[in-house]
């Protein structure tokens, strides 16, 4: 059983920054990729980025590219999401999740284990 928490999610203008954390569970944080997911109101969960167990190698959106980075400390049994620039179209829940099988197929169906989501808001 692995348990997701994200932090860091808040109000923030446009052009702004913010750093999400994903804060997992037992102690095998270290053997799988992970990745981030958003979804806003009325609109389906969107693959944001995905990063693999050793942190290196990563898969950023390319509506995101440029922008937002992914990393991990497997040490803290974190995950992190730095988010630069932010848009208003930025604004959804934003979710960790464990990936089945590697950081390529970025549909939802291929992570199993969820975080609860944290907010992130962005005004224009």
């Amino acid at each position: 059983q692995v348990q997701l928490a994200e932090s860091g999610g808040g109000l923030v203008q446009a052009g702004g920054s913010l750093r999400l954390s994903c804060a997992a569970s037992g102690r095998t944080f270290s053997n799988y990729d992970m990745g981030w997911f958003r979804q806003a109101p009325g609109k389906e969960r969107e693959f944001v980025a995905a990063i693999n167990w050793s942190g290196g190698n990563t898969v950023i959106s390319n509506s995101v590219k440029g922008r937002f980075i992914i990393s991990r400390d497997n040490a803290k049994n974190t995950m992190y999401l730095q988010m630069n620039s932010l848009k208003p179209e930025d604004t959804a829940v934003y979710y960790c999740a464990r990936a089945r099988s590697g950081i390529y197929r970025q549909s939802p169906s291929n992570y199993d284990y969820w975080g609860q989501g944290t907010q992130v808001t962005v005004s224009s």
